[in-house]
């Protein structure tokens, strides 16, 4: 059984006393999970649905109680999810029901799966992620989902929400659904007088930031010289202005104007723990294209906790205020705060403190 005074520890060790609509959420996670009630007529809920605005600790309590189970369990993201199941498909026999075949496989010797960032904008994903959860209940599975959208504001295209209702009806059956409405957003950071405490991650104006990026990469990467290339990822070329064993430099246009899906992103983040992307134009965030592939990028480096590195004509995070070309930009927002600060604590590895060769920069 999961302990809420466990989690309720766990959380003041990073100085966080649960609000009460995460405390709901705590408990409700708890009694998901409790081994002796699984099965009875006591357990009503076979999942937990949270959702909320950006940075409202969803994903922060759901870590914090997930990394307490000793069960068999599954953490995936959504590109990750889609990206994966869908090759199965591909591979997998033909038969009368495919996908459930597949998720039946997908799920083997799962006891719980958390869904983070749980969103669906597409009808084509709708359909699967449709017959998954039904295959994933009919299995048994426990399931957990965050998401920035109540049950019913899922798929909310007019055109096709009609026929992701199933499903939504299916979630507010099966789901105890928890609204995060606390109005303390946790990934901006601040010190004891109130002021927002942020790391040198972020640069702007471009003018002047050659050096500190010659000396970032410097940091993070044993052998420093840059040197212009071209890399693989998802089968497609992508020019870099250096790759190191875990960090790469590169152009915004190279990464987000040039035409690119999220599986560039999901390869990109697979090989590399870190990017540092470089001449970001904010005016092209205001085309929907753009827009998007940037969101889909912080996304994926955000959910392995990755490090990000920008340099752009003017502060990121402000371009992006005020613009809806794309899904999800809140929570871009949201996140490019949490990454930017103190408390931020990616997987990239510090190597050494030296400034690479200039050679062939420029």
């Amino acid at each position: 059984m999961t302990d809420p005074h466990a989690v309720a520890r766990a959380l003041a060790e990073k100085d966080i006393v649960a609000d009460e609509s995460q405390q709901r959420a705590i408990d409700a996670l708890c009694t998901l999970l409790d081994d002796e009630r699984k099965g009875t007529t006591q357990h009503t809920y076979q999942g937990v649905y949270c959702h909320g605005l950006p940075g409202r600790g969803k994903s922060l309590i759901v870590d914090t109680v997930y990394a307490l189970v000793p069960c068999a369990k599954r953490r995936i993201h959504f590109h990750q999810f889609i990206r994966d199941v869908n090759r199965l498909l591909v591979q997998a026999p033909k038969s009368d029901d495919r996908l459930g075949d597949v998720s039946r496989a997908w799920l083997k010797d799962v006891d719980l799966l958390y869904f983070d960032e749980f969103h669906v904008h597409d009808i084509a994903d709708a359909f699967l992620m449709g017959r998954f959860l039904e295959t994933a209940l009919a299995c048994g599975t426990r399931i957990v989902l965050t998401s920035n959208y109540s049950p019913r504001n899922l798929l909310p295209d007019p055109e096709f929400h009609e026929r992701f209702e199933p499903t939504i009806g299916r979630i507010e059956r099966h789901f105890e659904i928890i609204a995060f409405d606390g109005e303390r957003d946790y990934r901006e950071q601040s010190d004891a007088s109130g002021t927002t405490t942020t790391e040198w991650r972020f640069f702007a104006p471009l003018e002047g930031t050659r050096e500190p990026l010659w000396t970032l990469f410097g940091e993070y990467e044993a052998q420093a010289a840059v040197h212009p290339t071209i890399a693989e990822v998802a089968g497609r070329s992508l020019p870099v202005t250096a790759a190191g064993k875990q960090l790469v430099w590169v152009d915004f246009d190279a990464l987000c104007v040039s035409p690119r899906s999220h599986l560039d992103y999901l390869a990109l983040a697979e090989r590399w723990r870190g990017v540092i992307v470089d001449r970001l134009d904010t005016e092209m965030l205001k085309r929907r294209d753009v827009l998007q592939r940037f969101v889909w990028f912080v996304d994926i480096l955000y959910d392995r906790k990755h490090a990000l590195f920008i340099a752009s004509d003017r502060p990121v995070r402000a371009a992006l205020v005020g613009l809806d070309g794309a899904h999800d930009v809140s929570r871009t927002t949201s996140r490019l705060a949490e990454m930017q600060s103190h408390s931020y604590a990616s997987n990239l590895v510090r190597r050494r403190v030296a400034a690479p060769s200039r050679e062939a920069i420029d």
